[in-house]
């Protein structure tokens, strides 16, 4: 008797990728997202791809290299000999946000080239970690006792004055008051592997949505649940796209997920309507 065994659906795999902490793998992870768009991507080869950039940048590298030399050899061969930079031509593309894409084009958003700059700074023995700073994702790396703030975009060292402006720009912009004012060293703290995914699909999330494309934006979100499970916001979001789609069944038990946690909500009366609403249509008539 012959056994066949179900192939997991891209979405299975992401899920296995990201069950635990512990084992999650950034950058594998990371590659995955491009799989509801292109299906048949081979992770295992774009990651092999990233170990073979891995591998030339060590051979420049000796045991007696220390961090501040490993780390301008990392920038000078990520930006400058490969060329990696922002694709400021065509920034809102959602290739930016696909590993493989960056690979192949060295263009992408802050947070994608991020993700490669991670591997390869572990890989040439940096602590590294990445930063969420609002509007623009960082990298840092620990020098001794202090570190050193990176843009992906252009490998530029930002001093603590350059940050300061830049989190001026957002703080003016929230119109939050003055005596609310977080120390920059917050907006620093490192960003663990689920928070950078989350950020990257939310990212997709906004293209796709403001493209009103609810195939793709589905997809999006269903990876968004299923990395963030007690986050009622992303039930909500999935529920209205398919409500979008015409899914009624699987929209009702979204929003009334988010509705049993977040029941006095702003837009809890808006959407106990629409789910009375989705309710109807998906009860069958009397007899």
């Amino acid at each position: 008797m012959i056994v066949k065994y179900a192939t997991p659906t891209p979405l299975d795999y992401f899920a296995t990728l990201v069950a635990e902490d512990a084992s999650l793998n950034l950058l594998e992870a990371a590659v995955s997202l491009a799989q509801d768009d292109e299906p048949g991507l081979d992770v295992q080869a774009v990651l092999a791809r990233v170990d073979g950039l891995a591998r030339r940048l060590r051979e420049r590298l000796t045991p007696e290299t220390v961090p501040a030399e490993r780390l301008r050899l990392l920038t000078r061969f990520f930006h400058g000999e490969l060329g990696f930079a922002g694709n400021l031509n065509n920034y809102y593309a959602a290739e930016n946000s696909f590993v493989h894409r960056v690979l192949e084009t060295r263009r992408g958003i802050p947070i994608t080239l991020a993700v490669l700059l991670l591997e390869l700074a572990e890989q040439a023995g940096l602590r590294a970690s990445g930063v969420a700073f609002p509007g623009h994702f960082l990298v840092k790396c620990r020098m001794g006792l202090g570190e050193v703030v990176i843009d992906p975009f252009t490998g530029e060292a930002l001093s603590a004055a350059r940050l300061d402006e830049r989190l001026a720009v957002y703080r003016h912009g929230s119109g939050l008051p003055a005596d609310l004012e977080l120390p920059l060293e917050f907006f620093l703290r490192a960003a663990p592997p689920r928070q950078i995914l989350a950020r990257m699909l939310r990212n997709l999330k906004e293209v796709h949505r403001a493209a009103r494309d609810w195939p793709r934006l589905l997809a999006v979100q269903r990876r968004l649940v299923v990395l963030l499970p007690d986050d009622a916001s992303e039930r909500r979001d999935r529920g209205l796209v398919l409500d979008a789609l015409g899914d009624a069944v699987g929209a009702a038990d979204d929003l009334a997920f988010y509705l049993a946690a977040h029941g006095d909500a702003a837009d809890a009366a808006e959407l106990r309507a629409r789910l009375a609403v989705l309710i109807a249509q998906r009860s069958p008539p009397l007899q």
